[in-house]
Formats: C-alpha cells, sequence, structure tokens
C-alpha cells in the first residue's frame, strides 16, 4: 500500500518529491523519504511518521538535485522506523518499493554467503543489496536492476536511482500499479497518475511484467519476456482540487458533504434524462444470457456487494455469489460460462481485486467492475467498466465512493431486471422517479448533521457498539461498525437484528450502546422487536429511522436520528449519511485522526 513517485525533472526534485507524496500519502503514512543524485552524489533524507515530518527534515537538512525518487511507506516487514524506512540505499543504488517480496530470506541467504550483512528488518534492502552486488561484479546499472528484477519473487513497484547517474531512473511493475508521466524534456513515475497531476497529463501505464528504463527525454518499457513492449501514452483528466478541503476540518467532512453532487453525477451518467431505463454508456451487457452473478471485493466494497445482492436476487430475479476477494481467490470455486463477475473496488488497484478478476479471466461470460478510477488495473483488465463518479476520495474511510457504489449497483440491477423482464415498466419508473429525487433525500439527511453529533458525543465514552439491522439494513449495519472502528477504534460489531438471540444479546448491559437502522419498512416490526430485547437488558439504543418508525418505537431508546421517507429499495443508500456522521463526530470528540486512522491506507495492494 506504500507511495513511490520518480522524477527527472529540470527543477528541484525535493519539493517536488514531497508533493507528489502528499497526494499518495493515503496509502501510507507510517515513514516516508527521498533521495536525490546532485552533482552525480546520491543521498537521501528519511522521517517516521507522516510526510510533515520529512517536510520539516527538509528545511533544516535540505536535499539539493533534480534527479530523485521518493516513498510514504505502510509498514509491512519491519516496524516503522528511520532504519526502515523507504527510500532503501546499498551503496550507489537506492530503491523505492510498494509491494511485497516473497523470496526475501532466500535472497538474504544467499547475499550473506557473499559476506553481506543488512540494516534493516525490511524485505526492500535485499533489493538494493542485490542491485549493488550485482553492479559491483561488473554489470551496469540498468543490466544490475533488470537481473534483480529477475529475482525477484511476490508483487512489486520498484524504482531505482543510481549514484553517478542524474539522467537514470528504472522502473518496474509486477501486481503493483505504476504509471509513468512525460513532461517536456521531463519523466516521472507514480504509483497512480493522481500523484502526477500537477506535473503532466500525459500518462503511460506500465503493463503486468513490464519494466521501463528512463531518462529525461526518452522512455523504453520491455515486457515480462525482455521485448520492446509499445505501451499507449494517453491524455487523461486529474483533479487538482485533491489536496483542498472545501471549508471542512477533515476530508472525510467534505466528502461526506459531497455525497448528493457526486450521486447525482452517477445517476445521471447511466440513466437518461426523460427515461426510466438504465443505459450503460458503450457496453454491451444482456442479463437474459446469464444465469447468475458472482461479486467479489473488499472490506466497504464487500458491503456495497452484500447490498447489491439483495437488490439483484429481489428485483432480477438473479442467483448471487458475494464473496471477500482474499478468500475468492484461494477458495478455486467454479465458475461457469453463464455467470457475469462483477468486482467492485474504489482504487481499481486493490490487490486481492485484481487477482480474483484475473482467476475468472477466460471462465465467467463477463467480466464487469465498478471502479472510481477509469484507469486503474481492475478497470484496464475488465471487459466493462462502470465508473462510480465519486471524484477523487482521500479519507481512509470510505464514504461518497460507498454511496456512488450502491447507486451504480442499483441501477445495474434494474437494467438486470428490465432486461430478464421481471419488473414492470410502472415499477421500472418508480426506482427511475425515486433515483433521480434520491440527490435531495440525501440533502434531506444531512441536515440531521446536529443531531447526529449529539449521539456520537454520547457514543465516543463507549467501549464496544452493536449495529443492528434486518434486510437491506443488515450490510449497512456492518458497513457502519466497520466505519467506527476504523476512525474511532472503538470495537464495534454489525450484526443482522435477528441474530442478536443467537449469541450477541450476551454482551447486552447498561454500558453497551446499540444503533438500530429501521426505516419503517416491511420488516420494521421484527427489527423493532429485537431492539425492544435490547432495552429490556438496558442495552442502550440508538434509533435511525423515518417519522413514523420514531413515532412509533421512541419510546424507552437512549436517542433517535431521525431520516426522511424514501423508496423501501434506495434506503441502504440514504441511512449510509448517519452511518458516516456518527462514525465521523464519534472520532472527532476522541481525538483521533479521522482522515488518516492508525495502521490504515486507502489502497490496499498488497494481500
Amino acid at each position: 500500500m506504500c507511495g513511490i513517485v520518480g522524477v527527472l525533472g529540470h527543477h528541484e526534485a525535493a519539493p517536488i518529491l514531497v508533493e507528489a507524496l502528499k497526494r499518495l500519502e493515503y496509502r501510507g503514512y507510517d515513514s516516508a523519504g527521498i533521495a536525490t543524485v546532485n552533482d552525480g552524489a546520491l543521498g537521501r533524507r528519511r522521517a517516521v511518521g507522516k510526510l510533515v515530518n520529512l517536510s520539516d527534515l527538509l528545511v533544516h537538512d535540505p536535499l539539493p538535485g533534480k534527479s530523485g525518487i521518493g516513498h510514504t511507506r505502510w509498514a509491512t516487514h519491519g516496524v516503522p522506523s528511520v532504519t526502515n524506512a523507504h527510500p532503501h540505499r546499498a551503496g550507489p543504488v537506492a530503491v523505492v518499493h510498494n509491494g511485497i517480496v516473497e523470496n526475501y530470506r532466500d535472497l538474504r541467504a544467499e547475499l550473506a554467503e557473499h559476506g553481506i550483512g543488512f540494516e534493516t528488518e525490511t524485505d526492500t534492502e535485499t533489493v538494493a543489496l542485490m542491485a549493488e552486488h550485482l553492479m559491483r561484479g561488473g554489470l551496469s546499472p540498468v543490466e544490475a536492476a533488470n537481473k534483480t528484477i529477475d529475482r525477484l519473487q511476490g508483487a512489486f513497484a520498484l524504482a531505482f536511482l543510481f549514484d553517478g547517474q542524474d539522467d537514470l531512473i528504472v522502473a518496474a511493475r509486477k501486481g503493483s500499479p505504476l504509471a509513468i508521466g512525460h513532461g517536456d524534456g521531463e519523466m516521472f513515475v507514480g504509483s497512480d497518475a493522481i500523484a502526477l497531476a500537477p506535473l503532466t497529463n500525459r500518462i503511460t501505464y506500465l503493463e503486468e511484467g513490464d519494466r521501463a528504463v528512463l531518462t529525461r527525454t526518452s522512455l523504453e518499457i520491455r515486457n515480462e519476456k525482455g521485448e520492446l513492449a509499445n505501451r499507449e501514452m494517453r491524455k487523461i483528466k486529474l483533479d487538482h482540487a485533491r489536496a483542498d478541503k472545501g471549508g471542512h476540518k477533515h476530508f472525510m467532512a467534505k466528502e461526506i458533504a459531497e455525497q448528493p453532487v457526486v450521486v447525482a453525477e452517477a445517476i445521471r451518467s447511466y440513466l437518461p434524462t426523460g427515461g426510466d431505463k438504465v443505459v450503460l454508456p458503450g457496453a454491451d451487457l444482456d442479463f437474459t444470457k446469464l444465469d447468475r452473478l458472482t461479486m467479489v471485493a473488499c472490506g466497504t466494497a464487500f458491503y456495497a456487494c452484500l447490498t447489491a445482492k439483495y437488490w439483484f436476487e429481489k428485483l432480477a430475479q438473479m442467483p448471487v455469489e458475494v464473496d471477500i476477494a482474499s478468500e475468492f481467490r484461494y477458495r478455486e470455486p467454479p465458475i461457469t460460462d453463464r455467470t457475469l463477475a462483477l468486482f467492485v473496488s474504489q482504487s481499481g488497484e486493490t490487490a486481492d481485486t485484481l487477482a480474483a478478476l484475473r482467476y475468472c479471466e477466460g471462465k465467467a461470460d463477463k467480466i464487469v467492475s465498478v471502479v472510481n478510477v477509469p484507469e486503474s488495473s481492475i478497470a484496464r483488465e475488465s471487459d466493462i467498466a462502470l465508473p462510480i463518479h465519486a471524484g477523487v476520495e482521500i479519507g481512509v474511510a470510505s464514504t461518497k465512493a460507498f454511496t456512488c457504489q450502491l447507486s451504480v449497483l442499483l441501477m445495474l440491477a434494474l437494467k438486470a431486471a428490465a432486461d430478464r423482464g421481471t419488473l414492470s415498466d410502472e415499477a421500472l419508473a418508480d426506482h427511475a422517479a425515486a433515483l433521480r429525487g434520491l440527490p435531495s433525500v440525501l440533502n434531506a439527511a444531512l441536515d440531521q448533521n446536529r443531531a447526529i453529533r449529539k449521539s456520537a458525543q454520547r457514543l465516543s465514552e463507549a467501549r464496544d457498539v452493536l449495529f443492528l439491522g434486518r434486510g437491506l439494513m443488515y450490510p449497512l449495519a456492518m458497513e457502519g461498525a466497520l466505519k467506527l472502528k476504523e476512525i474511532s477504534y472503538i470495537h464495534a460489531e454489525g450484526y443482522a437484528s435477528g441474530e442478536l438471540k443467537h449469541g450477541p444479546i450476551a454482551l447486552i448491559d447498561k454500558h453497551m450502546p446499540v444503533v438500530v437502522m429501521a426505516p419503517r419498512d416491511a420488516v420494521f416490526d421484527k427489527t423493532v422487536s429485537n431492539m425492544q430485547e435490547v432495552m429490556a437488558r438496558k442495552g442502550k439504543v440508538i434509533l435511525v429511522s423515518d417519522d413514523d418508525g420514531i413515532a412509533e418505537a421512541e419510546d424507552g431508546v437512549w436517542s433517535t436520528i431521525r431520516m426522511p421517507h424514501i423508496h423501501p429499495d434506495l434506503t441502504p443508500i440514504l441511512y449510509s449519511v448517519p452511518a458516516q456522521l456518527l462514525a465521523y463526530h464519534t472520532a472527532v470528540a476522541k481525538g483521533t485522526d479521522v482522515d488518516q486512522p492508525r495502521n490504515l491506507a486507502k489502497s490496499v495492494t498488497v494481500e
């Protein structure tokens, strides 16, 4: 999940590298560092913690040079420390790395036989030491880098910088994304195009197994067979407003507030004005040719898939299997040629999801992805990529991407229902009208921010919290619990309301808050019965419901959060807002780092 950058430029590299790393800090913030070549001499600076610590260091101990590489770390091998921070250096070689070198122990043992010792606990140091060893044996920098890469097993994106070489970077990609940026007499490397946004909009994506040799005026790419590869250079749209919180205290608050706008954009993209049927622009997808749907994702995207399972099975009468990517890829499930394989990922680079996608290649009828980054690896390797139009999301805890994922998945379920003839024209029109009205209803939910903050103040004193929901609210209960865990560090679990009496009720006492997600729907009465079981045991209930639900069931609850009425099938999208705001305000009350919670990273590019 680390972020890497490289610059061969006309200006001092250090500030450019630091600025690019700011745009990659969502990938990890355990430590950061840069290395540059100045007058032929390789130098580096590293600092533990967030990028601001490296910035402070560079003020007091500048690092000149117009060529450089940089890294922001999410620790895998070795604790966060200056010693373990990247770039790693061995003599004339500096290396930055995203991924895991699985055979590093074997390589270490081999190097040890040559009397080469180690200073760090990391797998990446082995890469630098191997390249140095090969250069001392007479190989050129490019030859040493390539021969080192040949020896590596695992997943990696790498960039090498060399002493005495101020116009050379060697880069490689296997399993982890890497983009090359083209400037005017300058070249750049980044873990994703966002890192390069202020520098260029001309991007070449390395493909699996590619290696690249960069100078300021040239780019040579070879594929995994060593053959010259002609990779397309694309002009892409990049968001330059990434670091602007828009007057909000945190990016997460900004992104929660943006949901009416981005959800409206997602709906407009798939539901043409004046029409009642969903259209997938530029995509040929006929659900009458399919028997079943397999959905795969991780984290919050997995809960979006669990929600969509209800929609596809209810609206389109289509059997659905949902799996966590890290389990799916090793379970080796049977995939028939009449199966649609659907993958959901905010970044489009999630390592386990990408591996699961590749497992389905050649087996499923079609591979479809729902992604926020149209140029991502998952999007490029799919038969059909459906963008969610959420825009750049910086907060590690996903908010607007989740509601946009839900919106696109619901519209895809409606497309399946229309194709298969399982919904009447009138029902399709009702859903279309409800979707078009969704942004204004989300605005109304956001108006409850003050009331939600009051509930969160009380919630912040808890050590454990349960979330309950039935039907479409069950996956949302799990998502609400995940959000609270991620940013407030309060232990929370989401359960199907009916499962309460099968074990979790043993946890209920006067100290246990229970958040009940309960719109006044077909299963409301049963959810309220479960809620009464909680209150009978002195549990503290926060009831999230609409006017009718609160009027019927508010007696004895700890607090209420009032949501507007909405079409029953759209409740998970609407009720995401109070779940997010509860987590946000609880974290603020506890004083935790909302946007960059401990131990987490935004894009999970390692297993």
